[in-house]
């Protein structure tokens, strides 16, 4: 993020909910204006394109000179390189037969519009100026020599979504459909993660726990009876937050195995990330079996939880010994043990994915030259 710290150069955001739009602009990887939150009316088409179009005509208006791009972050399915918004979008059933979002804003202000999932924006966001940074200016100051430049990223909210980042660039797929929410659900096979990894998992299991399904807590509310500051079923309430944290390492492990980086996780259930870390660790910690009754590891790195400063020490110390090279009485140090770590977002969801969203448009301008205006 460095890059940009010193940059001029202005670009509007989107904060795109199903409920409401929040509009900004950003410089120098903060925002400089008062945000402005307008109804999305999603479900009907003409009404949020206007609501679009009136959000940034106000930001624009508000700013002392035009942006150079419009940047944001959409949920769901996409040709996001083409700006085109389409396909089973449950918050915005008025683009589900396709909307060319993108090339309407870019007639509308005549700047470059750049559309991404969140789930994208928000590893983005991580990798250029939160977890991916912090981590390895730590093991720096700590003396270790290893350095991370892959993350993937996951928000846990209204839905469950992902975001890789490798080799310090943005992972979007050939068809712009990196997804998590569609994985098998660890404990019901025939049922997608999300149903075990979201707001409505949380107030589900723990109706089914307390008996009570018509409780009508959210997340925040069930959290508080797991801290014993809110009167209700604690057992239930910890129960879960521990069932959420377990389905989501099933299957994060499958990610982190493949792509082999560090972990963050953010979003607005990460808030209960106390009584949901220590069951997603475990999931992350446990074994496989071979049909010759050996033990396999769910994931083959060890796995740290990067929160916990006495782990933190351990994951940055490695194990090292000395390897002589061979036909000499030289020796070199090396460090046998491949390592990977699991950290909650410091700087938190909306944050990260407004500079993913700031960056990753600067960095397209920057490598397209592109001029609109």
């Amino acid at each position: 993020m460095s890059k940009y710290r010193n940059d001029h150069r202005i670009v509007a955001t989107l904060d795109a909910g199903g409920t409401n739009f929040v509009f900004g602009a950003m410089q120098a990887g903060e925002f400089i204006v008062e945000p402005l939150s307008l109804p999305s009316q999603a479900h009907d088409l003409d009404k949020c394109l206007q609501t679009l179009v009136d959000g940034f005509s106000q930001i624009f208006a508000k700013l002392d000179k035009k942006p150079v791009a419009i940047s944001f972050a959409f949920p769901g399915p996409a040709d996001y390189p083409n700006g085109i918004i389409g396909g089973y979008l449950p918050n915005f059933p008025s683009f589900r037969d396709g909307v060319a979002l993108g090339p309407f804003l870019e007639g509308k202000f005549g700047v470059p519009v750049f559309i991404n999932n969140d789930g994208d924006l928000f590893a983005y966001g991580e990798a250029l100026c939160g977890a991916l940074p912090q981590i390895n200016s730590r093991l720096r100051e700590m003396g270790s020599n290893k350095r991370y430049k892959n993350l993937i990223g996951y928000t846990i909210g209204t839905g469950f979504g992902i975001g890789v980042v490798i080799d310090n660039k943005l992972n979007r797929g050939d068809n712009s459909c990196v997804e998590t929410f569609c994985l098998r659900h660890r404990d019901m096979p025939d049922v997608i993660v999300e149903e075990g990894v979201a707001i409505r998992a949380v107030q589900r299991v723990y109706g089914e726990k307390s008996g009570n399904p018509a409780h009508g807590l959210t997340p925040k509310e069930i959290c508080e009876i797991a801290d014993g500051t809110r009167h209700g079923n604690q057992e239930a309430a910890r129960e879960a937050f521990a069932t959420l944290g377990r389905v989501a390492g099933a299957a994060i492990s499958a990610a982190v195995t493949i792509i082999d980086g560090l972990v963050v996780i953010g979003g607005g259930v990460s808030a209960a990330s106390r009584w949901i870390m220590p069951a997603l660790l475990d999931e992350l910690h446990s074994k496989l079996h071979t049909l010759a009754g050996e033990d396999v590891n769910l994931v083959q790195m060890k796995v740290y939880n990067l929160d916990d400063e006495r782990e933190f020490e351990l994951f940055a110390k490695g194990e090292v010994k000395k390897v002589k090279v061979y036909g000499e009485e030289r020796y070199v140090d090396y460090d046998c043990q491949k390592r990977v770590g699991v950290i909650v977002s410091e700087q938190g969801a909306s944050k990260a994915v407004s500079v993913g969203a700031y960056a990753f448009a600067l960095s397209e301008l920057d490598k397209q030259d592109v001029n609109f205006l």
